[in-house]
């Protein structure tokens, strides 16, 4: 088996197909590949979905393994990886689009480079745009340091403050790197074998940090290849909340303690005191927005703009009249020129592309090459489903 593929999901069914219909077109017939779903516990029946959307008789190399309790990120993963075959394991979020060349290009890379403990790739948010955590540098003190003073910001180009995200590489060229993100991580199994697998004591964030220096600290290089995926929830996780800033800097607490337990007090008393600042402003944050959306309760919904570009109107005038959207109809297709100033309209929130029209590299390249103003949008017309980033649209006798 070349490849493995572990997606570890909680309460994003819908984007769980996504990435799934992604991945299955990304390795096609062209890559040996199993794929192992861990569900942990989700309230959404994203198993059930799976098991229904994805048949054992259509997919027979789909496992789903249903936890009884959220058991976190790392262990979820460490589940399937006992239970892997492949030559490669690539661990996956749920809320991401591969393109149908992302496997090949990361793969072939591997291949090429032994060396290469781990892979990672580039990285979009949904409007396009480039996410940093793409490549990072190993959150040394100094590191740290840096990015907690504000000198990362002040110079994020410079090789001596800016390490944190690397901005002085080129993103559009492999680089070697020091972290590759969990949201989509190749590791060669030989490697995972050395250097281990995801440190149990992270339950949530940091893991990947972990094990992309342990990688580095049995010799192995962590490498970037340029080749672009959508990666849903990169920029719309609330950092402002309490649990996200309590867990973040928690888990960078534990790696700090155990990769420079020298420093001491030295080190971890300014952390703690980090947490301890940025949970009492998430606090205030968190009592500001209530208090104003008491005073200016905001709308149910969005009144959000949408484009549709494709050949299966109808099914999506249902939706769209279900669920009352503003939604402009372009019929085209992959061979077809666009108008342009349909596309650029100020106006426009969401840009929904048909699948069954358009590739899923089209549609990514399109909005990497886009102004970023507008946000990817897709269409199922087989399972009636419409995804942004922000809300899934389906008719309830399909779901």
């Amino acid at each position: 088996m070349k490849l493995s593929v572990i997606i570890v999901s909680y309460n994003v069914k819908h984007y769980l197909e996504q990435c799934l219909r992604s991945l299955f077109k990304a390795a096609g017939d062209k890559i040996p590949m199993e794929v192992f779903v861990v569900d942990n516990a989700s309230q959404d029946n994203s198993a059930t979905h799976v098991e229904h959307t994805f048949p054992q008789a259509a997919y027979p190399h789909l496992h789903v393994i249903k936890n009884a309790r959220n058991v976190g990120f790392g262990k979820a993963n460490n589940q399937a990886v006992r239970k892997a075959a492949g030559e490669y394991i690539l661990f996956l979020n749920p809320d991401t689009i591969l393109t149908e060349n992302t496997l090949d290009d990361v793969i072939k890379h591997a291949d090429e480079n032994p060396e290469a403990g781990g892979v990672g790739t580039m990285m979009l948010y949904s409007n396009g745009l480039f996410a940093k955590e793409s490549r990072r540098g190993l959150p040394s003190p100094w590191t740290a340091f840096c990015k907690m003073s504000g000198l990362r910001s002040l110079f994020p180009k410079s090789r001596l403050f800016g390490k944190y995200y690397m901005e002085y590489l080129n993103r559009n060229k492999p680089a070697e790197i020091e972290i590759i993100s969990g949201a989509f991580f190749l590791a060669r199994r030989t490697a995972l074998d050395k250097a281990g697998l995801f440190d149990e004591d992270f339950f949530m964030y940091g893991e990947d940090i972990d094990l992309s220096y342990r990688l580095l600290k049995q010799g192995f290089k962590n490498h970037y290849v340029p080749s672009p995926i959508i990666h849903y929830k990169g920029e719309s996780t609330h950092k402002s909340t309490f649990r996200y800033v309590h867990i973040f800097y928690t888990a960078m607490l534990i790696f700090f303690k155990k990769h420079y337990g020298k420093y001491g007090m030295l080190l971890t008393l300014p952390i703690k005191l980090s947490i301890l600042t940025r949970a009492a402003i998430a606090v205030v944050a968190q009592y500001m927005n209530r208090a104003h959306e008491f005073i200016f309760p905001p709308k149910e919904m969005q009144d959000y703009k949408y484009i549709y570009i494709g050949r299966n109107s109808d099914k999506i005038k249902a939706i769209a009249e279900k669920w009352c959207l503003d939604i402009t109809y372009i019929d085209s297709d992959e061979n077809t020129r666009t108008p342009r100033p349909a596309l650029t309209d100020k106006k426009v929130d969401y840009i929904i592309y048909d699948t069954t029209n358009f590739s899923y590299s089209y549609i990514v390249h399109r909005f990497k090459a886009s102004d970023h103003r507008t946000k990817i949008g897709t269409f199922y017309p087989d399972s009636n489903l419409v995804i942004t980033e922000t809300e899934t649209f389906t008719l309830p006798q399909d779901e």
